[in-house]
């Protein structure tokens, strides 16, 4: 049996053929396998992997009694019913993990289920590094064009002081004009339009970048609890966080700063919450199998107000079981079988070398495999080279606007003391 944790669990009922009756337990979702356990022997029923579903379908017994059928390879069929909360919400996430179970580019391949290589295991783990660090590029991004955006509004802060400098000295000497408008007054109202039509344009170009979509993922979603589950998207924005449903229509918008929490119930499960006073609260649950996408930008767009709960931490101690466990085999067998594949005999007589054992002698990672990683090392390089250059250039701006701010308080505090005393 697979030591997995349960992505997600509900109580049912199963089908039993040989005995032509229905016996109550517990259906189970894990990272790889479909089980269903008995309530009162503790038995599993049904034991399967979700590489060996074919199809999963909503359909009636006897034409009264609405289930929810597995059809596993062998076309062995398999029958859950009474099904809490429903069986509509069983089959969206059931069906929700098996799809990119079988979209997935390392998913299991049908009919040879075997561990992968060691080769393949660097390659899968560098590949989600090199995710991980280009969702922190684009944060890195954004951050960037904040500090631009700051910059300019200070550039502008400082124009408009250099305008209210002139305007006072006009004012401490104003020079005898008897006809129409001072020339100050009208070039005060020029310039006042310019800034207007620049700060306009400033705010189209903040709306703009406010809304780039950082990490799109599908997931079943439900407001609330667990009884609404339905397909749909989430959508981690620069400025938000979207839930929309299978039409890309929006459903609720998150503002970034009306999140007040987001809990991580496993790898896959998160719920974000938006607080209020006087009136419920705004709650979302995700279910997905590219949630890890998105944790790290999760992560790293609201840092303290996302809180790992004790499941998580279950979850993530408990390790993955291998892709080569049979159905029924004890743990004893198994480690039986590893250790035969992984150890041979110390005298073994030349031509006599099984096919198992030449397969050990091979190199843990290929030549293809090492010229897979040198490439994706290289590029993590030039990634961690680029986030660099951008932190330097991040630390210069920072520094260039702690001196405009220290200047521009100064210069205002200077001409509110001239405003007074013309006052």
């Amino acid at each position: 049996m697979s030591r997995d944790v349960a992505i997600h669990s509900w109580p049912g009922s199963y089908y039993i053929n040989s005995g032509k009756r229905w016996e109550n337990g517990t259906l189970s979702l894990t990272r790889t396998m479909l089980r269903f356990v008995s309530s009162q022997s503790k038995e599993s029923l049904a034991n399967f992997r979700l590489s060996r579903i074919m199809e999963i379908k909503m359909e009636s017994s006897s034409f009264i009694f609405s289930t929810l059928t597995v059809l596993e390879e062998g076309n062995v069929k398999h029958w859950f019913g009474s099904l809490k909360p429903n069986r509509v919400v069983v089959y969206n996430v059931l069906e929700h993990f098996w799809r990119e179970r079988l979209l997935s580019p390392t998913s299991e391949t049908r009919g040879a289920e075997c561990q992968p290589s060691k080769g393949r295991e660097l390659i899968n783990l560098v590949a989600g590094a090199q995710r991980r660090l280009e969702d922190t590029g684009r944060v890195l991004s954004h951050q960037g064009e904040q500090f631009d955006n700051m910059m300019q509004g200070l550039e502008k802060i400082d124009s408009d002081l250099g305008v209210a400098d002139k305007l006072l000295s006009e004012l401490e000497s104003p020079p005898w004009w008897p006809f129409g408008k001072l020339p100050w007054k009208i070039q005060q109202e020029a310039k006042a339009e310019d800034a207007a039509r620049a700060a306009a344009a400033a705010s189209a170009a903040r709306g703009s970048s406010r809304h780039k979509v950082i990490v799109s993922i599908p997931a079943v979603v439900s407001k609330g609890g667990d009884s609404d589950l339905k397909p749909g998207c989430m959508l981690v924005l620069v400025s938000s966080l979207e839930v929309r449903d299978t039409n890309c229509q929006l459903l609720h918008r998150f503002e970034r700063n009306e999140v007040d929490e987001i809990r991580v119930h496993s790898p896959f499960e998160i719920t974000v919450r938006q607080r209020f006073i006087g009136k419920p609260d705004i709650c979302y649950k995700f279910l997905s199998a590219k949630m890890p996408e998105a944790l790290s930008v999760l992560e790293m767009q609201y840092k303290k107000k996302v809180e790992f709960t004790s499941e998580y931490t279950a979850f993530k101690a408990t390790p993955l079981s291998s892709p080569c466990d049979t159905e029924g085999m004890s743990l004893n067998d198994g480690l039986l079988q590893k250790c035969q594949e992984t150890e041979l005999p110390l005298e073994v007589p030349v031509g006599e070398l099984s096919q198992l054992q030449v397969q050990v002698l091979q190199p843990s990672v290929s030549q293809a495999e090492a010229q897979e990683l040198k490439q994706m090392l290289m590029q993590l390089k030039n990634l961690a080279l680029e986030a660099e250059t951008e932190l330097e250039r991040q630390d210069e701006v920072l520094d260039v606007l702690t001196s405009s701010t220290d200047r521009a308080t100064m210069n205002i505090e200077k001409n509110t003391c001239r405003m007074k005393r013309l006052l």
